[in-house]
């Protein structure tokens, strides 16, 4: 479930930074809790 996250959330982070640079901010923030679940997911173990 959370790989399936991650990658939900990924490509809407690619998504945005192919279309708009007016909303950075909510782009930027997306990849920063992409990469945190896959870290805690990573650190958990469950990968």
């Amino acid at each position: 479930m959370w790989w399936t996250v991650f990658v939900i959330l990924l490509v809407l982070w690619l998504a945005g930074l192919v279309t708009a640079h007016t909303v950075a901010g909510v782009i930027h923030i997306l990849l920063v809790l992409a990469l945190t679940l896959l870290v805690v997911n990573l650190m958990r173990g469950h990968a």
